[in-house]
């Protein structure tokens, strides 16, 4: 995606958008079928980009045309949203994804059936236009990160006011709620006193760790993911190691569906592989727990079941986990038949995650203290 990451101008967004019933207009008039191309969404389609350092779509592509009854109608749903959205910009409005999937009860032949129509459409409209779903003023139905630590920020408000928070000191014990929006216009980054961020999986793990004063000890900030991560959540994460040169360290269960959250985070998710450079952080480094974990700490632990061994099968063929570090631990989970959860730590008493497990860890990848 060119451009990514340089916010479109209101104007710029709905020349965009009248660009595709511009084109759909100029080929009726030729007699030629509407049609829209996309790149196939799937893992089969993506590989590296080494320039970027994240994982894109490749160049398999697939086109909707009229010529067919389900494709026209996701033309014509296409044409229904760029509408929707011209008149979401003009009033200053915003919606959630949910509520576009129930105002297009209005639409006729363009309803959608499923919330993930709703969805895949606004995505696939990021692709044709070059565009951000966040410039379309489309917003999540889930909430963003939380954060806890001694970094500073600045918000606007909805009076247009900028409000001065610290993670640390201006909040109470569930943090800094982040905002779907965090770019430049919304939120500014302005100062922190910490040495890195860890992302965390689970609340009742991030909950331990702040009661713990973890981040004032280890001198981090903690991210609460609320599990597979927000686009928000990514884009903060983004944006705080690329503009203050923090490392991104993840702490997530020991499973086939959390190795895939730290995946999303590092290299991109294949919902979004046409906006990876925009959200993804490479370099982020995942941290535990792992199937090595398991063994060394004597960890309480599940069967994996068919669907994780299905799971973890499917990321032995997916390029994000292509490495020798991933492979040993997903053959090692395999042949244990074990996976655990974050808190299985508490075996050992409620500070051991604290006191012995995440130091040691950490002094493994240089960040000792």
């Amino acid at each position: 995606m060119s451009g990514v990451g340089q916010r479109k101008t209101k104007d710029e967004v709905k020349e965009a958008l009248k660009g595709i019933a511009a084109e759909m207009h100029n080929k009726m008039e030729r007699g030629v079928p509407p049609s829209m191309t996309l790149p196939v969404r799937a893992k089969t389609n993506i590989g590296f980009d080494n320039k970027l350092g994240v994982y894109k779509y490749g160049k398999k592509k697939s086109t909707r045309d009229a010529t067919s009854l389900g494709s026209a109608r996701q033309l014509l749903r296409s044409l229904h949203v760029t509408e929707f959205i011209e008149q979401m910009i003009d009033s200053g409005k915003s919606s959630t994804l949910r509520e576009m999937y129930y105002i297009s009860e209005a639409w006729g032949h363009g309803k959608f059936s499923s919330q993930n129509e709703s969805n895949n459409l606004a995505e696939d409209l990021e692709i044709v236009t070059k565009c951000l779903r966040e410039d379309f003023k489309l917003r999540p139905e889930e909430d963003g990160a939380r954060i806890i630590g001694n970094v500073t920020f600045e918000e606007r408000n909805r009076k247009g006011d900028w409000m001065r928070i610290n993670c640390r000191d201006d909040v109470g014990d569930s943090g800094y709620g982040v905002p779907y929006n965090v770019e430049s216009e919304k939120l500014t980054l302005v100062e922190e006193d910490v040495d890195f961020i860890m992302a965390i999986e689970t609340g009742g793990m991030f909950d331990r760790l702040v009661e713990n004063g973890f981040d004032e000890e280890a001198r981090c900030a903690l991210i609460h993911l609320k599990g597979q991560p927000a686009r928000s959540t990514r884009r903060i994460m983004k944006r705080m190691s690329q503009e203050w040169n923090k490392p991104i360290i993840v702490f997530a269960d020991c499973d086939p569906w959390s190795f895939r959250i730290y995946a999303s985070i590092a290299y991109g998710a294949i919902k979004t592989a046409h906006i990876s450079e925009y959200l993804a952080t490479k370099g982020a480094q995942y941290l535990g727990i792992t199937a090595d974990d398991i063994l060394a700490y004597d960890l309480p632990s599940d069967d994996l079941t068919k669907q994780d061994l299905s799971a973890l099968d499917s990321e032995l063929t997916d390029p994000r986990f292509n490495t020798g570090y991933w492979k040993d631990q997903i053959n090692l989970m395999k042949e244990i038949g074990k996976k655990a959860e974050q808190q299985s730590l508490a075996k050992y008493g409620l500070d051991f995650v604290t006191d012995t497990y995440l130091p040691e860890k950490l002094k493994e990848i240089g960040l000792g203290y």
